[in-house]
């Protein structure tokens, strides 16, 4: 017989609807009765039909996060995040993968429609503007890390263009005036706006903004290493390079030490400045210099924000920036 709510009030000796507030997240059952119901919980091996429950109720209290990829540990501290905010709200959180493929992003959607969540938070989108701001009238979504200019949605990022020209602008104050720029091609907001930061830090430093100082790659780790090769065969390289993720900045110092392993005279070293401050940022030798996000605090952020205009999707669509530093260690 499967266990039921009724159970689990009759040995932890309350009502079923306690029981239900407690399983629902309320704030208004008493900490040891919690604790006693949780413990019940454990011992029947109850599980709650939470999709059952969200049909009778016309919600689920289950938020659906969407990452265009499963490669990159940028997300895994947003999710974290996400998941701590939404499970002290009495909610949980299911994590799809579009594989950055606008249809698989629609259909994980369609969630929304079908009832299956209620409320998604995107973390990178091949949607327009006027779809999201479409989306956002009927559904309650978010977006984190990745910015739509003119989209009227909810969105929590840092100031790319302004931690990009903070970065730079350190580069440039260590003595460096040839600057590459290593950044990814495509529509991703967050590249462009990291690369206006770049020039703008340039311009004001009245250094010359160079063509051949650009690499435009992709976010993978060969691309890293196809971007050394590049800057090291330019006949006047650059002495650093401004790099828009850790995995990319990774990727150059890696390159650099397979190439003077292997060679008598050594490889072309840049100095590196990367973007993110990813666990392993750290434990590179040398230790990189980053951008630091405070991925976990977006991921915060955005939950919160998120439950909080539950029921009137277009209540909030400000755009909150949260704060940056830059992390300094032996790469720069």
């Amino acid at each position: 017989m499967a266990v039921t709510m009724k159970d689990v009030a009759n040995l932890a000796g309350v009502s079923t609807a306690t029981v239900s507030r407690v399983i629902n997240g309320s704030a208004h059952v008493a900490p040891e009765v919690t604790a006693k119901i949780n413990d019940a919980i454990d011992k029947l091996g109850y599980s709650p039909n939470v999709l059952g429950r969200g049909l009778r109720r016309s919600e689920t209290r289950i938020i659906l996060a969407i990452i265009p990829s499963a490669e990159h540990s940028f997300y895994n501290n947003i999710l974290s995040g996400m998941q701590d905010e939404a499970s002290k709200r009495g909610y949980d959180l299911l994590i799809g993968c579009s594989g950055d493929n606008s249809a698989a992003e629609r259909r994980l959607l369609s969630m929304m429609e079908n009832k299956i969540v209620d409320a998604a938070v995107l973390l990178g989108t091949h949607m327009s503007a006027d779809d999201l701001s479409a989306y956002n009238e009927k559904y309650n979504i978010a977006l984190a890390c990745e910015r739509i200019p003119d989209a009227e949605v909810l969105t929590v990022t840092v100031d790319d263009e302004a931690a990009a020209y903070a970065a730079v602008d350190l580069i440039i104050k260590k003595g460096h005036k040839k600057i590459g720029l290593l950044t990814a091609a495509g529509t991703a907001v967050s590249a462009l706006d990291r690369r206006q930061g770049y020039e703008n830090a340039l311009a004001d430093n009245k250094i010359t903004y160079r063509e051949e100082y650009i690499y435009m790659g992709t976010y993978d780790f060969s691309s890293g290493e196809k971007a050394y090769r590049y800057f090291s065969q330019l006949v006047d390289p650059p002495t650093a390079i401004f790099c828009i993720s850790d995995l990319l900045a990774a990727a150059v110092i890696k390159s650099y030490a397979a190439q003077a392993a292997k060679s008598l005279s050594g490889g072309r070293y840049f100095k590196v400045c990367g973007f993110d401050n990813i666990a392993f940022s750290g434990l590179l030798t040398p230790g990189l210099t980053t951008v630091n996000q405070p991925a976990y605090e977006i991921g915060q952020t955005v939950i919160a924000k998120l439950i909080e205009k539950k029921g009137n999707p277009s209540a909030n669509t400000e755009h909150i920036k949260m704060p940056f530093e830059i992390i300094e260690r032996e790469s720069l």
